[in-house]
């Protein structure tokens, strides 16, 4: 016990050092494999310094993009899997960098790609190492830390099953202790027995002095947003005269910001339709042998001030049937085409849409007319996600499922529209990239009634 009282207090000194010394492996693996056939690499040379400056400075940004080594904030799968791609890009920029800097009369006097073996390798050792960094960085985390108990309070303890199943999906780190009701004649005795406190779809009214208890006994404390909250992010101090006053506006993207997203959008969509061709190519065979029947699918969806345009995408169901939201085992989705739905290849052909200017690359996702009609009757404030041009990923789409409840879309929007930056748009691209990762998750259907 005392082993770990003493690890408790230096938990993130011994988390960092295992961080630091993944990416010190994963430096050496590349540098000392490539010296082999570039010795010039680790020694005091031009060449040394701008190789190294360029795979340091790299990984820097990409970890930026992809997420940082978080042990215990996310499960080690996940951060081995967006650690081993932000290497695996630098290694390929760093590759084709130093391959340059060889193309010259000492060395290649062409351009030439080679090595390809040291390459593959390198990724390799350095795929393990992080896999074995994730893997211990977890598994020291959890070793110190107990998982929380969590007490989720509620306004409907049927409908909490949702986020108990959402915890539960973390079991190293969460224990859900019990679902009460806000108005549990026994609540401060559950709260203070608790470690942490799950505020579950209930109003800020009721919300407010939960969390004053939460925080005068020292509990952590977590709850779904509503749009007041999401407003509250941005907010900032002012105070007039000798009041106190928090300021909140709400967020309009300002014209430079619509141009470069604008060029943004012309430029990686028309890059990605050229690159993703032969990808597109055979899926269009694929759909058009296999049932003879129409390759691609136009639907009415809403974008910015509601205005309607047709989606393009590769068809994944069989023709002439009922549309609505696809459930699962659904009868209507092609062999093909639940490929298609796994990878995301059927969501391509919208770059087409982006050249158009009907969507962008980053925005709210583009629902389908009947379901905003749907959804406005119970949520009236869904339409005001439609501020902003729909998008082809977003947060919605990247953390997202398809049966992810219309409120929960509508909050991630929101947070998308109301934190908007280029920056978080560029981020949010290199995200993307993980969703592929997690087909299963992403594409989930509706539950069948």
């Amino acid at each position: 016990m005392r082993i770990r009282d003493l690890s408790t207090k230096f938990q993130h000194s011994i988390v960092f050092l295992i961080e630091m010394t993944m990416y010190a492996a994963v430096l050496a693996t590349f540098f000392l494999l490539f010296s082999i056939d570039n010795p010039e690499i680790i020694v005091l040379s031009r060449t040394a310094a701008v190789t190294l400056s360029t795979f340091v400075i790299m990984l820097v940004l990409l970890t930026f993009m992809y997420g940082k080594f978080d042990a215990g904030r996310r499960r080690w799968g996940q951060i081995a899997l967006s650690v081993s791609i932000t290497v695996i890009i630098t290694d390929l920029i760093t590759y084709f960098e130093l391959t340059i800097m060889k193309t010259n009369e000492a060395n290649n006097t062409t351009f030439r790609l080679e090595n390809f073996g040291i390459l593959f390798l390198v990724m390799v050792i350095q795929t393990l190492v992080v896999i074995l960094a994730s893997y211990g960085g977890e598994a020291f985390y959890f070793w110190i830390n107990p998982r929380e108990k969590c007490l989720i309070i509620t306004e409907d303890v049927k409908n909490a099953q949702k986020i108990a199943a959402a915890l539960g999906a973390f079991e190293k780190k969460y224990e859900v202790s019990g679902i009460v009701s806000y108005e549990d004649p026994n609540l401060e005795e559950k709260m203070v027995a608790a470690d942490s406190i799950v505020l579950y779809d209930l109003d800020a009214s009721k919300r407010s002095s939960l969390i004053d208890f939460g925080y005068q006994n020292l509990k952590n404390i977590y709850f779904n947003p509503h749009i007041a909250d999401i407003l509250e992010q941005n907010s900032h101090p002012v105070i007039m005269d000798d009041i106190s006053l928090f300021s909140t506006r709400y967020h309009m993207i300002s014209f430079e910001e619509r141009l470069v997203k604008r060029f943004m959008d012309i430029f990686i969509s028309l890059a990605a339709l050229v690159i993703t061709s032969p990808i597109l190519l055979v899926s269009a065979i694929c759909i058009k042998k296999h049932d003879k029947g129409r390759v691609f699918f136009r639907q009415k969806r809403a974008t910015v001030h509601g205005r309607v345009f047709e989606i393009i995408k590769f068809r994944t169901m069989r023709e002439n049937v009922e549309n609505y939201s696809a459930t699962e085992d659904d009868d209507r989705i092609t062999p093909v085409g639940r490929i298609l739905r796994k990878y995301r290849i059927d969501e391509l052909p919208q770059f087409i849409n982006i050249l158009k200017g009907d969507m962008s690359l980053v925005g709210p996702r583009p629902e389908m007319l009947e379901n905003v009609a749907d959804y406005e009757k119970d949520l009236p404030e869904f339409r005001f996600r439609l501020r902003m041009k729909a998008g082809l990923t977003g947060l919605a789409q990247i953390y997202g499922k398809y049966n992810t409840s219309s409120r929960d879309k509508l909050m991630l929007d929101l947070m998308y529209i109301e934190n908007y930056s280029l920056v978080r748009d560029i981020q949010l691209l290199f995200q993307t990239v993980l969703v592929l990762f997690k087909a299963e998750d992403s594409t989930e259907a509706f539950k069948n009634d």
